[in-house]
């Protein structure tokens, strides 16, 4: 009777391990392919190439590397594709990593005509699509997804923040110089908007085609328009070769004021402190800011490329992978609705983001921080460029919920 007792003892004991064995294999399995596949989609080796590009794929590999390369147990993969700024080869590249790659997640800083197609393809497919780079205010208005999450700034918020810094310089007439694509067009829009509002006028604007590398004939019209203010809606490497001819053309001299509302700090490394000072801009991160943000751009620094300093993409590309990681690991799934279920539900907190909340449509409402870039007198050290405004709150900044046109938000 003894034994017997210590068999069934031991039977049980081996049917509780075996049913917990089980029960950690279930929720192990819970991780689809037994890998964590992120996906990071730009333009690697174009005009955007120094926004996002090979910095946003080591921002990313730096985020997987902080934690600690597995998430329940299971492997964290990095795929990463150039998509050239053609939509065709954007788009051919997801499907190929939901289809046949079992990619979980692609984080994105692609071109607008791009990034519509991948939100589309992402919200079919159920997968969390990650913003950081593309700025189309859309993607959270009238073409927004419930598993899409915008962790940067948007055409609304940037030109907003830009026309109330020059309008609060007495500045009420405005030229642009616009790029010839979705990108400068919705910026142009919505400036429009907020000049108008501040009773201000566009006394005129021009187009150019993106990599334009010759803007005399852009520069020689807005100069003649009289407009105190000239505002060159572009980026990359159009941002700075703009800038640099029209200091060669020396408009500021004649009492006009060049503004950008969407340069990124390699634009200034580009063209220099001599050409760059005295520009306004709005941004969501700093490498200098705060203790926390130099260590991490320290090390960004160390293991990039030429030592460059980091852009507020590719922090906002660590910023997106990492709160993906928690949210798989807290769900126990990289099931998509689960994981943008539990992404919403919790803050962004790291480096550069501080308790923010995760919008309804999408959007993080983060703090930006209006910046003037210093003079070369000013600048004490190596990419010691911006002095740093107080901190806009997101809810001054960002484009209200309910002008949004979002389909799925609750009326």
């Amino acid at each position: 009777m003894k034994s017997n007792t210590t068999f069934n003892s031991g039977l049980r004991a081996s049917f509780v391990a075996t049913a917990l064995a089980l029960a950690g294999g279930a929720a192990m399995a819970q991780i689809s392919d037994d890998v964590v596949r992120i996906g990071v989609m730009g333009d690697l080796s174009g005009p955007y190439s120094g926004n996002g590009g090979p910095g946003s794929v080591l921002a990313a590999r730096m985020a997987i590397e902080d934690f600690g390369g597995k998430v329940n147990g299971k492997n964290i993969d990095l795929v990463t594709v150039d998509d050239q700024n053609k939509p065709d080869v954007g788009l051919s590249a997801a499907r190929k990593w939901l289809d046949t790659d079992k990619v979980d997640t692609i984080v994105g800083g692609s071109a607008s005509s791009i990034a519509f197609g991948v939100q589309t393809l992402m919200k079919e497919k159920q997968k969390p699509y990650l913003i950081a780079g593309t700025v189309s205010a859309d993607l959270t208005g009238k073409a927004c997804s419930p598993m899409g999450i915008q962790f940067l700034v948007d055409t609304y918020s940037l030109p907003k923040a830009g026309v109330q810094l020059m309008v609060n310089k007495g500045i009420k007439d405005f030229y642009f110089i616009t790029v010839d694509y979705a990108f400068g067009a919705a910026l142009q829009a919505e400036a429009t908007k907020f000049i108008q509002a501040a009773g201000g006028r566009v006394m005129g604007s021009v187009k150019h085609p993106l990599g334009a590398t010759d803007f005399s004939s852009y520069l020689l019209q807005a100069q003649a328009s009289g407009a105190k203010g000239i505002v060159i809606l572009n980026a990359g490497a159009d941002v700075s070769n703009s800038l640099k001819q029209a200091a060669e053309f020396r408009l500021t001299r004649g009492g006009q004021t060049l503004s950008v509302f969407g340069m990124t700090i390699n634009s200034v490394t580009a063209m220099g402190l001599d050409v760059a000072q005295g520009l306004n801009i709005t941004v969501p991160f700093y490498w200098d800011q705060d203790d926390a943000t130099r260590a991490w751009s320290k090390r960004f620094m160390e293991r990039s490329s030429g030592n460059v300093v980091p852009t507020y993409i590719q922090a906002g590309v660590y910023s997106a992978v990492t709160h993906y990681l928690k949210a798989v690991r807290d769900a126990s799934t990289d099931d998509g609705p689960k994981v943008i279920a539990r992404m919403k539900a919790t803050t962004v907190n790291d480096f550069m983001t501080k308790n923010a909340a995760i919008r309804e449509d999408g959007q993080v409402m983060r703090a930006v921080y209006p910046i003037e870039v210093k003079t070369p007198a000013e600048s004490k050290g190596k990419y010691d460029y911006y002095k740093v405004g107080a901190a806009i709150p997101g809810d001054q900044i960002f484009r209200p919920l309910a002008e949004g046109g979002c389909d799925f938000i609750k009326k």
